[in-house]
């Protein structure tokens, strides 16, 4: 009944552990193979006349619809189990509601799909597929939740790509113990086993040696030093951050940190919604002519409502910063960075991110390194400095948040703002609302998020 497998998705599919826990690199299908042992389950349970329960937890709606659509349904059909289409409903806990997702199958069986939080994991009674659990918000929580649930004799299924050194997945994955039945697929091993990909050119492709080694070598990176965990970094990523479809027309803060030759040059769209700074927009440059730059600025000032831009100030910046005044007035302020300036800007960025006060695209490898690579240091003297360490790009993604979030930080300014015309936002096509209170839909992205 099975469709063709590698040898390490068939050594995952075939291990009927109770426990079973897998670390597998990026895009080697641990979410479509584990999708594939749920329904084979209740196929099982089909044939024996009898009833099975599965409950998936993924770490967002959107990667929930995923395991259901591209995995269980596809799955049920190929086996033949008659069903009818995904049934999607409100799932109401203690804390609130949450989009569920759930197929019934043949003789009774459900497998439901929704996100991972302590309310949905102490929900259900029933078989569990965490799905990516080092990116679980809150893993610890949810784990304290649901093992009381599954320690009646249900099955678990824990999966993920390494999300450094913290977090339920890393303390599971490293303990000693004999209690799961693990395994560990990095890019290697699973090319050897015949995943079809080509391993320099992945590599030549994500141009960054930590991501590659936690993405694809399974390496879990030290958290000691940096000054955004990857636990502080995952739980402020959203679906719907760093789409510039879902502006609103409000406030909107800006950094733009200056780069030509080595340094990338990158300029950062925060919106304020509440109290929360929503990325709406992200410009990458390399090597552009200094006039190219300012068109693209130019080009933010035009959509958006800017109330301040902050920009890097230091060597070559000095006369961007001028042309940019000359323009836009007293809205664009220059910061020289040095380590008193860094250290301030850096402090007020990660005291956004733990407070989780701000949203960040979601899933971009690149980002998510750039912004974890920042270690703070003490030099001889003991003053604090950061430093980005084995990149070129010395974080320049990371900086032009910072100097986004330090423009947020000063009293908006009284301006006259033609807003141009714009669609209605995607958060406005609905009455539904987010947590911060603002209009809220789920949906496709229009458009690359996040890296342009």
């Amino acid at each position: 009944m099975q469709p063709l497998l590698f040898g390490y998705q068939r050594r995952w599919f075939q291990d009927k552990s109770r426990f079973k826990i897998g670390k597998f690199a990026r895009q080697t299908g641990k979410t479509f193979t584990t999708t594939l042992e749920i329904v084979d389950d209740a196929y099982a349970a089909a044939v024996a006349q009898k009833r099975t329960r599965w409950v998936i937890l993924s770490r967002g709606e959107r990667q929930a619809a995923e395991a259901m659509n591209e995995g269980v349904k596809l799955h049920a059909k190929a086996y033949g189990l008659v069903f009818d289409e995904v049934k999607p409903y409100d799932w109401v806990g203690e804390n609130g509601s949450y989009r569920a997702l759930e197929v019934e199958l043949p003789y009774g069986s459900k497998i439901t799909a929704l996100p991972a939080n302590p309310d949905t994991a102490r929900g259900f009674s029933a078989n569990v597929f965490l799905d990516e659990f080092a990116f679980h918000k809150d893993s610890g929580a949810i784990w304290k939740a649901l093992f009381p649930v599954i320690s009646a004799g249900w099955k678990l299924r824990v999966t993920s790509t390494p999300n450094g050194k913290s977090g339920k997945f890393y303390e599971l994955d490293t303990a000693d113990d004999d209690t799961w039945s693990r395994h560990v697929v990095d890019i290697y091993q699973a090319v050897a086993d015949g995943l079809p990909r080509d391993i320099e050119e992945l590599r030549a492709g994500i141009a960054d040696d930590d991501a590659w080694a936690q993405e694809y070598e399974l390496q879990y990176l030290d958290e000691a030093s940096a000054w955004l965990s990857y636990e502080l970094i995952s739980a402020v990523e959203d679906a719907n951050a760093g789409d510039p479809d879902g502006y609103q027309g409000g406030p909107c803060y800006v950094g733009r940190d200056i780069g030509r030759r080595n340094d990338l040059h990158v300029i950062w769209v925060w919106e304020l919604i509440g109290d929360v700074l929503w990325c709406r927009e992200i410009i990458e440059q390399k090597r552009e002519k200094f006039h190219v730059q300012d068109m693209a600025f130019d080009e933010v000032m035009r959509k958006y409502n800017v109330a301040r831009a902050c920009f890097d100030q230091t060597g070559m910046g000095e006369t961007i910063v001028e042309a940019a005044q000359r323009r836009y007035g007293e809205r664009i302020e220059g910061v020289l960075f040095n380590n008193s300036s860094k250290l301030i800007m850096a402090t007020e960025g990660k005291q956004r991110f733990e407070d989780r006060t701000v949203r960040i695209p979601e899933g971009n490898v690149t980002l998510r390194s750039d912004l974890h690579k920042l270690r703070k240091v003490s030099s001889a003297t003991g003053a604090p400095r950061f430093v980005a360490e084995r990149d070129e790009d010395h974080a320049d993604r990371t900086w032009a948040a910072f100097l986004g979030i330090h423009a947020a930080t000063t009293p908006q300014m009284e301006y006259g703002y033609i807003p141009v015309h714009r669609a209605p936002s995607k958060f406005e096509e609905t009455g539904s609302e987010r947590d911060d209170g603002a209009p809220y839909r789920l949906g496709s992205m229009r458009r690359s998020r996040g890296i342009y």
